[in-house]
């Protein structure tokens, strides 16, 4: 990601404390998995992995028993994350900055780390009896926020596809960049996976120009154009929805789709122009969960599930007296497009940084083991949640009528903490007309942009930082 949401909370933390006083052989076409034509009805998805964090998600990602697990991205932290530094020689952080915050590590330690990750205990019982598939993100491409100018990806696109077992003779080895698809079960029944590429060949950032390139581009037309599937699962290591960099900026910005307004458009009128049905987006990066919704593009709602991450959250990254500050923030910031509604554990909607500030929180230890740590409930007993860990899970009933689709975002312990329910019939474009059109000035929720909201809404996290940070210095 860009730097992480938990770096730039903690940064802003530091600045302004005042403030807050208060599987699989493929092609680069579309492939017939080795999953043959068994039915699929259980995938989970995961991202931000750091192979030298403990672990114990895997668990429950065993117990909910994937036919296949697709890696967002993040899949180890490869690169070399210099400390914190606003003085002295070398300085990491502020308006001084002389060095950068990120260095790419070597071959040798990625190879070292990617052994790591792949020997976990808990990731090597899902190998076992689970396909799994993946792309990449920064910090396992090498280097974070890195695009098509990162010397070292030709190496580290080896490194990614020895980890995910990929054939020797596989055309992804020979492709610039690791983008492919897969197609599971049956014909009437079938999967499609189409794992994106966002790194090898993406301008810099606020270029606003590819992210793709031209020649996935032109691969993705093919892939969206060809035969059709009852799901079309797009896999993107960065949010596609959702745009916090919107109402963030210009304090901190994260990466997305969002930020590169021309490409996510372009991404919108392809999927729209295929006149493709079932289609819906995972995407990992940011280190909290959380379900997005765009009705204005497909002519049906877009939904973008994002699980991250594996062992990274944002609130374990920083002091626990300064999580408070984090949940003002989130709190603070507005949004158009995440999904509300009763199948949340919290009322905004998100796990693992945002939190509904109206409930009295009591500390517990996990049961009889204190050695896991503590969970935070309110006064009835219902489990909250600071920070952890989650995964992402989809379920299809194919024996329903119509067909449906649970999308969810589960925690540490298998529950779910975020989910949408849908079916195949709310999929397709009939459900809601033709393609939505309204007008920049009206609001539409799930329809209006980030980046059209009133200029007082959209900016008002950088109202409050520039008021406290005056009056700190008045």
């Amino acid at each position: 990601m860009g730097r992480s949401v938990l770096e730039l909370c903690f940064l802003w933390s530091v600045v302004m404390p005042v403030m807050i006083a208060l599987p699989i052989a493929n092609t680069t076409a579309s492939s017939t998995s080795p999953l043959g034509d068994l039915l699929v009805s259980r995938i989970a998805f995961g991202s931000c992995a750091n192979q030298s964090a403990p672990q114990p998600i895997w668990n429950a990602i065993i117990d909910f028993d994937p036919q296949f697990f697709i890696w967002l991205g993040d899949n180890i932290y490869g690169d070399v994350r210099r400390p914190f530094k606003l003085f002295g020689k070398e300085r990491t952080i502020g308006p001084w900055k002389n060095v950068p915050r990120f260095i790419p590590s070597s071959e040798q330690e990625m190879q070292s780390r990617y052994k790591k990750m792949k020997t976990d205990p808990g990731y090597s019982r899902l190998l076992k009896n689970t396909k799994v598939i993946g792309t990449w993100d920064d910090h396992d491409y090498g280097l974070n926020d890195a695009g098509k100018e990162f010397n070292g990806k030709i190496t580290s696109q080896r490194l990614l596809l020895d980890f995910l077992d990929e054939p020797q003779d596989s055309r992804r080895r020979k492709q610039a960049g690791v983008y492919t698809s897969y197609t599971f079960g049956p014909v009437g029944r079938q999967i499609k996976v189409i794992l994106l590429d966002t790194r090898y060949h993406r301008d810099p950032l606020m270029s606003d120009g590819t992210i793709l390139g031209n020649s996935q581009w032109t691969w993705l037309e093919s892939e969206l154009k060809g035969p059709a599937s009852a799901l079309t699962i797009i896999v993107s290591s960065i949010q596609v929805i959702s745009n916090l960099s919107a109402i963030t900026g210009p304090i901190f910005y994260l990466e997305c789709w969002g930020r590169f307004p021309k490409e996510r458009e372009r991404l919108f009128k392809l999927i729209a122009d295929s006149k493709r049905d079932g289609v819906f987006f995972i995407s990992g990066d940011v280190h909290f969960g959380e379900i997005t919704r765009y009705d204005c593009a497909a002519g049906y709602p877009l939904f973008d599930v994002t699980a991250s991450g594996i062992t990274q959250a944002v609130e374990k990254a920083v002091p626990p007296p300064l999580n408070y500050i984090i949940r003002f923030v989130a709190w603070l910031a507005p949004t158009t497009m995440r999904v509300m509604g009763q199948h949340c554990r919290h009322k905004s909607c998100t796990y693992g940084i945002f939190f509904n500030l109206d409930i009295v929180i009591v500390m517990r230890p996990f049961g009889e083991d204190m050695s896991r740590g503590f969970q935070f409930t309110d006064l009835k007993g219902d489990w909250l949640s600071l920070g952890q860990p989650n995964f992402g899970a989809i379920k299809i009933d194919w024996d329903a009528t119509p067909v449906t689709v649970a999308m969810e975002v589960r925690d540490v312990n298998g529950f779910p903490v975020l989910s949408v329910n849908t079916s195949l019939l709310e999929l397709q474009a009939q459900s809601i007309g033709a393609l939505s059109k309204i007008k920049p000035v009206e609001y539409r929720r799930h329809c209006s942009l980030e980046v059209t909201l009133p200029w007082i809404v959209r900016h008002r996290l950088a109202i409050l930082f520039f008021c406290a940070l005056a009056s700190k210095f008045s």
